[in-house]
């Protein structure tokens, strides 16, 4: 396949992985009730269901499990998982905080590029995996793994980081300095990034509100849609910035690359939600034929 991702370097003891775990366990000392129904309005809208109940959904690859506690309060019963402890520990802490007693609710150490362990779970209706598989270091084989796991007529939902050629070949060099940088620095070096990245948008963003306003239309719809796209999962704004920042390994793709990986297996595109900059492509697919 010509991917870029083909070509980004796997982790090493010379490139180590990002802890994401604990990018995640600060990120829950600001959960709140608004984020929690923010990522259940966006799971309801992906896949297009205000209930889950009667389902099993597997969040694959958990993070902080915010997804995992938002299937469960729309009515699911979830299998959560990851490899990294302390993303387990972050999930296994939500489900404590919110769902102590359940028994519909499971969360697991495990890995994307471990077939073994991952038909040992089962099917499902759902298969969650958003921005998962492309950090793993092998995406192909990641998402190769986990579309066994959908039961005929269910939906996997993918989150991929878009492929922009040089762009991306940039970024990869911008995580990679991050992985060398002490770790006092790296706060620095994110808000840096951040500060860098803010200041583009605001140059486009501002003549956008000034055409806007000279030609009688009303000029706030660029910054409200700014504001709109920076809140639309329920994630906080600094903790997303050190993932995109830090965030190793790192894999790309085109978005009809994942499209046609999927369909040659049995799957059609419900839903496609794309990115225009270095953020993720969104995919919910149906599975229509388990032979594939």
């Amino acid at each position: 396949m010509n991917s870029i991702g083909e070509t980004l370097n796997k982790h090493s003891p010379d490139n180590p992985s990002f802890a994401f775990g604990k990018n995640w366990a600060r990120f829950l000392a600001n959960l709140n009730e608004d984020r929690i129904k923010s990522a259940e309005d966006s799971l309801r809208t992906m896949l297009k269901r205000d209930d889950l109940s009667g389902c099993r959904f597997l969040d694959a690859g958990s993070g902080s499990g915010l997804f995992s506690l938002a299937a469960h309060r729309l009515g699911a019963a979830v299998t959560s998982f990851d490899v990294d402890l302390d993303s387990v520990a972050c999930t296994e802490e939500l489900k404590k905080r919110y769902s102590k007693s359940s028994d519909t609710w499971k969360v697991l150490n495990g890995s994307l590029l471990d077939r073994n362990f991952l038909d040992a779970l089962g099917q499902f209706e759902i298969v969650y995996c958003w921005g998962v598989a492309h950090h793993t270091g092998s995406m192909w084989d990641a998402i190769e793994n986990i579309l066994p796991r959908v039961k005929a007529d269910g939906t996997v939902v993918l989150a991929i980081y878009n492929d922009q050629l040089y762009i991306s070949r940039g970024w990869r060099a911008i995580k990679q300095i991050y992985q060398k940088l002490p770790a006092f620095v790296r706060p620095l070096y994110v808000f840096a990034i951040g500060f860098a990245a803010f200041a583009k948008r605001l140059a486009v963003t501002l003549p956008a509100c000034l055409l806007r306003m000279v030609t009688f239309r009303n000029p706030f719809v660029p910054i409200l849609n700014w504001v709109q796209e920076s809140q639309g999962r329920g994630m906080h704004g600094w903790y997303d910035l050190v993932d995109w920042v830090g965030g190793w390994p790192f894999e790309v793709a085109r978005p009809e690359d994942v499209f046609r990986f999927v369909r040659d297996r049995g799957f059609v595109l419900q839903e496609l939600t794309t990115s225009v900059g270095h953020g993720c492509n969104e995919y919910a697919c149906k599975c229509v034929n388990k032979d594939s």
